[in-house]
């Protein structure tokens, strides 16, 4: 599978750049991701799926209002009715172009409160990925630099996140913690301007 990260800030390719160095199924392309040819994009969106702002608002220009009004009906269709920060979906955009879009949010509502700190575009990508692997008809994927919008999360640590996720689900690399304190370290390694105990 080929993964095509997309991105218009010089910071944020950069960071790609530094962390999936090496990587041959790794593409960094400096481009509109609504403008690719690739099986499917990802949108960022929200556990609701409302496309009506930044990256989502482009990409429902692109593929026309009634994407969005599909991916609703699929999300409220779920068991908790809601997409969770983890999970990812795949929709037929009609577009010969861009055949499908995965919808994996990176938040649960449109916020930019910490988001930076969170592990959100980690959760986010592994889900795009696994997604992807499973999806038959895609070969290749275009996806933004997740949280990095509205979630304000700096490149680096995006990229990071990304990466990470990419280890596991891409490399094979699995989590195997023998204590809480192991996973604890991890968890925080995955985004250390977050908090994870309050004195």
């Amino acid at each position: 599978m080929k993964i095509i990260l997309s991105g218009l800030q010089q910071e944020l390719l950069a960071a790609w750049a530094d962390c999936f160095a090496g990587q041959e199924g790794v593409e960094i392309v400096s481009a509109d991701i609504t403008t690719l040819g690739c099986d499917a994009v990802v949108s960022p969106a929200n556990s609701f799926g409302f496309m009506d702002g930044g990256l989502d608002y482009a990409l429902s220009e692109r593929f026309g209002w009634e994407l969005e009004k599909r991916l609703q009906k699929m999300i409220k269709a779920l068991p908790m009715g809601e997409l969770l920060i983890g999970q990812a979906l795949l929709l037929e955009t009609g577009d010969k172009t861009i055949p499908f879009l995965i919808s994996a949010p990176t938040m649960r509502i449109p916020t930019n409160f910490n988001i930076d700190t969170s592990v959100n575009a980690y959760l986010a990508m592994k889900a795009i990925l696994i997604t992807a692997k499973n999806g038959e008809r895609v070969q290749s994927v275009a996806i933004p630099g997740l949280c990095t919008g509205v979630g304000q999360m700096p490149p680096i640590i995006s990229a990071k996140q990304m990466f990470q996720a990419y280890k596991e689900i891409i490399l094979g690399e699995k989590m195997d913690f023998e204590s809480f304190g192991e996973a604890q370290k991890y968890h925080w390694n995955i985004n250390q301007n977050g908090m994870i105990w309050r004195d």
